[in-house]
């Protein structure tokens, strides 16, 4: 393995673990997890997956971009050291893990899983009771393991304990031929319509987004200078956001390939500021991960209700959603000697560009450098846009990007194109070049709502509210939240001689969807405009916002 096409995140972990063994991996409140025994674990739990006969069935050079041969993992679980132990165990086995949120309620969990042809589910106790009223409608489900998080809650039956079945399991390294080409999965919100996967080779993912590259941008070619490398450097990372989201998984493993620690903070259920900041500074974090200003602004609010110092932290990292120049501004003035690192991306195409904050060069927020592989692209996806360009363009990545979107032929050929023979993706991003090289970042082009960090989908709010006996009609759009970034904006036409409260509306869609997908503002009119052919008309719904009156 002495190329780059050869590398995959199974044996990396492997010789990183040889090389800095005695290092801690990962802490979590009063666990330390060395490298070596991180590497027991994984082997342990891959072999559990494989004795329920899961693995590889279908070499990928049988397979299109959008199919997979290998066993599906989802990975229903809190932040921990099992999220991660899960991860790595999976490829070790060549099944494909995949993150799964846990807010999700039945209907979410029950499209979700079936949607990946789930072949096995790993879940932490305090979801078992939402697992077990689902799990008889997801009929690839074979296996179940269990993750005590909470010792009142019994074992499902059929499932196994966690804990139980590494300790039964060998610690011998799996007897398989990992491959660069094996997978990795990411379930995401999207542009339109329900959550897809997209499915990358781990080589290019590893290069893409997992730390596969020098500071110099080279990509690393073979195992041998990843443990040169985890022998020369030692971080420590506290990756605030759920792993189950990209942005967070994505550090964690930027950590391990370099031989870092990954330091997760004690509260994994509810973001509370003080334990983040309480754990930088017990820990010794060198690096923040956060999501935008719904982490950013909690930190600055517990700072400020009680200031400290964090003399380790150099980087806040942050990725997702936009952390705005008031907030950049703020944490500045609180750490004056940190740095504050945007990074654009998506799952579609890994990190892309960033923008850096200091206390010399100020607070922005928008504007980025691009990494090698961008490109911008004209309105019809025909030609590559120069610097200084009229109008906006769709912002694309060259390289290393996914195969596709698992199952789903249509919407892998219409993201992945290729122009002037080059292939590139295009999950929809629309963006300016401007004449110095920089990036303006206008939006994603379809109705994608992000509170938080969280991608809300227009149209599975408006299924939800549709279930409401009293909603004839309902197009939902977004306002700007000072906390959130985004809120949900229901606009709705009620059925007529029928009065609804909202408090009834929100009850209809606790029965579908999360409630941090709950619309925060109703607007009632007379009838929803629509296009001809019968969609939406979210620049309709937009402008209702602007004729509501100020309370």
């Amino acid at each position: 393995m002495d190329s780059v096409s050869e590398l995959n995140l199974a044996a990396l972990n492997e010789v990183i673990a040889e090389a800095v063994s005695e290092r801690d991996a990962i802490v979590f409140r009063d666990r330390r997890i060395s490298y070596g025994d991180f590497n027991i674990r994984t082997r342990q739990l891959a072999n559990v997956l494989l004795s329920a006969g899961l693995g590889c069935h279908q070499e990928r050079d049988t397979l299109h971009d959008w199919q997979s041969g290998q066993d599906h993992v989802g990975l229903y679980l809190y932040n921990g050291n099992e999220y991660l132990e899960a991860m790595v165990a999976s490829y070790k086995s060549r099944t494909v893990p995949f993150n799964v949120n846990f807010r999700y309620v039945d209907d979410e969990l029950t499209y979700l899983l079936n949607n990946a042809r789930t072949s096995a589910l790993i879940y932490h106790a305090s979801l078992a009771e939402r697992v077990s009223s689902i799990s008889e409608q997801v009929p690839s489900l074979r296996l179940l393991i269990q993750v005590n998080d909470d010792s009142d809650v019994p074992l499902l039956e059929g499932a196994l304990d966690y804990e139980t079945a590494l300790s039964k399991a060998s610690d011998e390294r799996p007897d398989l031929e990992w491959k660069s080409e094996d997978l990795y999965m990411i379930y995401t919100g999207g542009t339109t319509g329900m959550p897809k996967g997209v499915i990358w080779r781990q080589a290019d993912m590893l290069a893409a987004a997992m730390g596969g590259k020098t500071s110099q941008g080279e990509v690393i070619a073979s195992l041998a200078e990843y443990q040169e490398r985890c022998q020369r450097i030692q971080r420590r990372y506290l990756t605030a956001p759920p792993f189950m989201h990209g942005a967070g998984s994505w550090v964690a493993f930027q950590a391990f390939h370099s031989g870092g620690t990954v330091i997760i903070q004690s509260n994994v259920k509810r973001l509370d500021g003080d334990d983040i900041i309480d754990t930088c500074i017990r820990e010794q974090a060198e690096v923040l991960m956060i999501v935008g200003d719904a982490f950013g602004r909690p930190i600055v609010d517990a700072l400020v209700n009680n200031p400290r110092k964090i003399p380790s932290l150099k980087n806040i990292v942050t990725g997702g959603a936009i952390t705005t120049a008031n907030i950049k501004a703020q944490l500045l003035e609180l750490l004056p000697d940190i740095n504050i690192i945007d990074a654009a991306g998506s799952s579609e195409t890994g990190t892309q560009a960033q923008h850096v904050s200091n206390k010399s060069v100020g607070a922005k927020t928008g504007q980025f450098t691009l990494n090698e592989g961008n490109a911008i692209l004209n309105e019809d996806m025909t030609a590559v846009l120069k610097p200084g360009h009229e109008g906006l363009g769709w912002w694309a990545q060259t390289g290393f990007i996914p195969l596709g979107y698992f199952d789903d032929k249509k919407k892998t050929k219409s993201t992945f194109v290729t122009v002037e023979g080059t292939r590139y993706s295009v999950p929809g991003d629309r963006v300016r070049l401007l004449e110095d090289g920089l990036l303006e970042l206008h939006g994603r082009e379809s109705m994608t709502i992000n509170s938080g960090g969280e991608k809300i989908f227009a149209e599975e709010v408006e299924q939800a509210l549709k279930h409401h006996p009293g909603v004839y009609d309902v197009v939902v759009t977004s306002c700007p939240s000072e906390r959130w970034g985004q809120e949900v904006v229901a606009v709705i036409q009620l059925r007529e001689g029928i009065d609804v409260s909202e408090d009834s509306l929100l009850e209809e869609c606790g029965r579908h969807i999360s409630r941090y997908k709950y619309p925060k503002v109703f607007i009632y009119r007379d009838q929803i405009v629509r296009s001809s052919s019968g969609k939406a008309d979210y620049r309709w719904a937009a402008s209702q916002i602007e004729q509501e009156e100020p309370d």
